[in-house]
């Protein structure tokens, strides 16, 4: 993909399943990435995987002197930004019974740190000409999914984040835009299956076209395709890596109309 190479990308969740996968789609065509997340064992161990050509930082994105921290280790280390990926999330959701507390430290991380890292992230990109942010939506975003209300709304808002700072950081010759995974095999499912990819793949087969998970790989490479000049005129977007996910009906792959005929 064009315009990947020698550029420099800031990865919050860098230490999750799918932020790796997205540091490492972009190391391996030729681009430098800090590694920011909250999990020192796991970020350190992930950087020095990936070689020189990626730093690990900690950073709690709900603290905005870690926020700054993050930005200038880019900067110090390889000279500046060009690329935000918002992968940090936060997965506390105990829906209707869910309390203030847990709404506030769910938007906290993924609502207001994303926008936070923006911020952060702009004048860097603005020295360097212009540059590229890609935010995590979700299937939840757009889809009720009972038991649910933190995880959902924030991702709902997640993509109108992403459209109203596309719009703002136009001139500044920035493209905003999101990405919208179905079930893929990540930290969150592998601790939720017991590690049983299989299962995972039977139960995801039910409400995805495809018939299973996605693979971190795949949707890193979604990601990449939106940093790079290859998406060039896109912006304000949420690109779906559902596998079908938003596009299957209620009716799903059962033929309904053998029920009235029948």
């Amino acid at each position: 993909m064009k315009g990947i190479e020698g550029k420099v990308a800031v990865i919050t969740g860098g230490a999750t399943m799918i932020g790796e996968a997205v540091a490492a789609d972009l190391v391996q065509r030729g681009a430098k990435v800090v590694i920011a997340d909250i999990n020192a064992e796991t970020g350190r161990k992930v950087g020095r995987e990936l070689g020189p050509a990626a730093l690990f930082q900690a950073t709690d994105i709900t603290d905005d002197a870690q926020i700054t921290a993050c930005v200038a280790a880019a900067v110090e280390r390889f000279g500046g930004v060009d690329f935000l990926v918002n992968c940090a999330c936060s997965y506390v959701d105990n829906g209707g019974a869910s309390s203030r507390a847990e709404w506030l430290a769910s938007l906290d991380v993924n609502v207001v740190g994303a926008a936070m890292m923006i911020q952060a992230c702009r004048p860097e990109m603005v020295r360097r000409g212009g540059g590229a942010v890609v935010n995590f939506s979700s299937i939840s975003a757009a889809a009720a999914q009972t038991g649910r209300w933190l995880y959902p709304v924030g991702k709902a808002a997640i993509v109108q984040l992403t459209r109203n700072a596309a719009l703002d950081l136009a001139a500044d010759r920035i493209r905003v835009n999101a990405v919208a995974p179905g079930w893929t095999w990540s930290s969150a499912i592998a601790a939720l299956s017991g590690n049983d990819k299989a299962k995972a793949d039977r139960v995801a087969a039910d409400y995805h076209i495809l018939g299973r998970l996605g693979l971190p790989e795949e949707v890193a490479q979604v990601v990449t395709f939106l940093l790079s000049e290859n998406a060039s005129f896109v912006t304000g977007a949420e690109y779906a890596c559902d596998g079908g996910y938003g596009a299957l009906g209620p009716e799903a792959a059962t033929p309904a109309i053998p029920r009235l005929t029948g």
